[in-house]
């Protein structure tokens, strides 16, 4: 029986993929605390041999009339971001895939009363709510060893989804990982407040701090709900999502509700760990979590 070994909720902002030089001169000098993170969760769980696959919850990848799920046995090329191509220019990527996971995924539609599509075509574009994570948590430290990576995939947002669509989305991704014998690591990619300045200022909020982000009272119901996550209230944080949608999430925060689906949504009671500060990124409001499943299960 398979089960779920680690989940986060983690930012995939361009600049984590950006020369250290350049993140410091629109940084004031200083860094951003999003990399060292991602490298103290890659030596911290990523590292560790004790999962298969892990699984991201693509904020970027809208879809429309389903929720889809990458079934190639491998994603390869090269990635430049239709949003940003100065910053995200010909990245390299090698993915393993897992289509067994992602077609189990999808027999559990019908059951949660969703609509849920495997594709294989290996044109399927690829987003960067997934290759800048995996650039730093999924590239092997020695690409020329034989063996592959692990294995990753990536489910979509439905776009024309809300929260209950996307929490049945979580439960058939939970009962596919049970009837695996898949061990998981659960991403769920994407920011929280997700408002940018408009483009004549946006260049004067390109710095980091939290002062940045787009209103105060935005800052102030992210920096709220990242409490309520690292004490482990989930149950909280989907009772208010009708208030938090006001200062728009990104996706609707369909990421962060997809997983929580997957591991029990409100009876969850897994703690976050802080792997970032709070930050900036052009307004919108970022930050990296993870939780650790408890000795008894998530929802213990």
């Amino acid at each position: 029986m398979g089960e779920i070994v680690g989940a986060g909720l983690l930012a995939h902002v361009p600049t984590i993929v950006l020369p250290e030089v350049t993140r410091r001169e629109l940084n004031g000098g200083e860094d951003t605390t999003l990399v060292p993170g991602l490298k103290r969760l890659r030596a911290d769980v990523f590292e560790r041999d004790d999962y298969d696959t892990v699984v991201v919850l693509d904020s970027h990848w809208a879809t429309t009339v389903e929720f889809v799920t990458t079934a190639q046995e491998r994603r390869a090329g090269l990635y430049t971001s239709e949003e940003l191509p100065r910053g995200m220019s010909r990245m390299p990527y090698d993915i393993p895939g897992d289509p067994e996971l992602a077609r189990a995924v999808a027999r559990y539609a019908d059951k949660h009363g969703t609509y849920i599509t495997p594709i294989d075509d290996p044109y399927l574009p690829i987003y960067y709510a997934t290759v800048n994570l995996w650039t730093h948590l999924g590239v092997r430290d020695n690409p020329y060893l034989d063996e592959p990576g692990k294995k990753w995939i990536s489910i979509g947002v439905c776009q024309t989804a809300d929260t209950e669509d996307f929490l049945r989305l979580g439960r058939a991704l939970g009962d596919a990982i049970a009837a695996t014998d898949r061990r998981v690591l659960l991403i769920a990619s994407g920011a929280m407040s997700h408002t940018f300045w408009p483009l004549r200022v946006i260049r004067d909020h390109e710095a980091s701090g939290p002062e940045h982000i787009f209103t105060p009272q935005a800052r102030a119901a992210d920096e709220e709900r990242i409490g309520w996550l690292r004490a482990g209230d989930h149950a909280r944080m989907l009772d208010t999502m009708p208030e938090f949608l006001t200062f728009k999430p990104e996706a609707r925060f369909g990421h962060y509700l997809m997983m929580i689906g997957a591991l029990g949504e409100h009876a969850c009671k897994a703690p976050g760990r802080l792997y970032s500060e709070y930050e900036n990124s052009v307004g919108t409001g970022q930050v990296h979590l993870w939780f650790d499943r408890l000795e008894n299960g998530w929802t213990a």
